[in-house]
């Protein structure tokens, strides 16, 4: 067969292939193929999307850079005394003893699976409320042999009190009858227990029926139930401060 019958009948096959999927009322179109692009040069640039991704697509994104959380501020004065809205974004180190004071005071509410949530200074150690004082006005009433076994919780000047869980414009102080200052919770003098012996000790709770620890709104906390007392002190026990061997015997007062 001659090149030239060759070339019609290719195109007359090609005619028959596109009627048999074309739609029956439209004419054929045939189309030839191009031809076969030149490979691009070693100095032509690949197109977009030609080639393994790039690092930036894979890459991760950083991580957004963490908000700093501000320093609390003075939400109550009262004389020299600096209440601040939140605990300090700065390590403040207790005082050892529970008799000396300090010029910077942490309260925390604490939980408590028998007494609910209840406050602690810096340290942990259990703050307590007298049923004898009085809020309004504040008055401490606990003083002499009765403040060696409830030391009063402190604050000298110039004072700065930071609170975790409280409400800062309910806590202030109370001047004692000695002229010491003493931290209070609505209105409430707080106190420590000489007896106790570690942070979590809960040794003064219904003493006397009188002594709880303080709540967060300077109210008394659940009294144990039937059957649950706190553990006695060791013998020799320091109370938490090297001091609570001069407690007085009945702490009751």
């Amino acid at each position: 067969m001659k090149r030239t019958s060759l070339a019609s009948a290719a195109v007359a096959f090609a005619v028959l292939a596109l009627t048999g999927c074309a739609r029956t009322d439209v004419p054929p179109v045939i189309e030839f193929a191009a031809a076969p692009a030149a490979s691009p040069s070693a100095d032509t640039p690949p197109e977009a999307g030609d080639g393994p991704a790039t690092q930036e697509l894979t890459a991760e994104e950083p991580d957004p850079p963490a908000t700093p959380i501000p320093e609390p501020t003075v939400a109550k004065k009262q004389k020299w005394v600096k209440i601040y809205s939140g605990q300090s974004r700065k390590d403040v180190t207790p005082p050892r003893s529970i008799r000396t004071g300090s010029k910077t005071v942490e309260l925390n509410a604490t939980e408590n699976a028998e007494i609910g949530t209840y406050v602690t200074d810096g340290a942990g150690r259990t703050l307590y409320r007298f049923d004898k004082d009085s809020n309004k006005p504040p008055k401490a009433t606990c003083n002499g042999d009765c403040a060696k076994a409830w030391p009063p919780l402190l604050i000298k000047s110039p004072g700065k009190i930071f609170p975790k869980g409280l409400n800062p414009k309910i806590l202030g102080y109370v001047e004692r009858a000695d002229g010491t200052c003493q931290v209070t919770i609505n209105g409430q003098p707080v106190y420590y227990f000489a007896r106790d012996q570690k942070p979590g000790d809960i040794l003064g709770q219904g003493v006397n029926g009188t002594w709880f620890a303080v709540s967060p709104a300077g109210g008394k906390t659940k009294p144990l139930a039937d059957g649950i007392q706190p553990a006695p002190p060791e013998p020799g026990g320091t109370g938490g401060d090297g001091g609570g061997g001069d407690a007085p015997v009945n702490p009751g007062y």
